[in-house]
């Protein structure tokens, strides 16, 4: 049985579900992603997503008209396993038709490109023997691409891995909801202060690029939550 946060885009809300692993992901109304394909390598219990996201795979998957085999989907940041920034920590990437031929591959990734619907598909040349989309978040705290800017107020999945990340390491308090409130600001301040970043509790550029690259693939470790 898994725990599914889903940052719901159009209501601002996260959503609290429980679902076994050959069940259907939220919001996926084409029956064509298991939690079990979603989770992919993860071990988590905890994984988490967006709406937009599943709605996005829903529609690309009818429009494709075949089924497509889900190599790796979620990761939690301490798991690692792709870059510090990586929109597979954000549950809203997925890498895809590992068993294909490289034709077939090819004809997908630009079933994907003419789709128009995903924020990024990456190249043939960066993944040759997978496809890699994803409806990642294009305000970019950095303008090299990577997580959105967070502050108090925010509500999302990329706080989910914010949260995540600052528990990792120890900055605990703010728990794991996906809500930028009072104790999250307090642990992104401590955080900031023992990196010696500006502690003005926004997660700027400098922030996430720090706070990523140390919590990235660190592993389990005592002070990392599951709701």
């Amino acid at each position: 049985m898994a725990v599914i946060l889903v940052y719901n885009n159009d209501t601002n809300e996260i959503e609290r579900y429980q679902r076994n692993e050959n069940e259907i992901m939220p919001y996926v109304y084409n029956n064509s992603l298991s939690v079990n394909e979603f989770r992919g390598s993860s071990n988590s219990e905890t994984l988490w997503t967006d709406k937009r996201t599943m709605e996005t795979w829903s529609r690309f998957r009818d429009y494709y008209g075949s089924p497509i085999f889900v190599g790796f989907a979620f990761k939690r940041i301490w798991e690692g396993g792709h870059s510090p920034q990586s929109q597979h920590y954000a549950g809203t990437a997925f890498d895809v038709a590992q068993n294909l031929t490289t034709a077939q591959r090819n004809r997908l990734r630009q079933s994907a490109i003419n789709f128009g619907q995903w924020s990024y598909v990456e190249p043939a040349y960066l993944t040759p023997t997978w496809v890699h989309m994803d409806k990642r978040n294009l305000n970019q705290a950095c303008a090299s691409g990577g997580y959105p800017l967070l502050r108090r107020g925010n509500r999302s999945n990329y706080v989910l891995i914010m949260q995540d990340a600052l528990n990792a390491l120890g900055f605990t308090g703010s728990g794991l909801d996906g809500i930028f409130g009072g104790n999250t600001e307090a642990a992104v301040r401590n955080f900031q202060q023992a990196y010696g970043i500006p502690s003005d509790g926004i997660v700027g550029c400098v922030t996430w690029t720090i706070l990523s690259q140390s919590a990235r693939g660190i592993g389990l470790t005592p002070t990392i939550i599951s709701p």
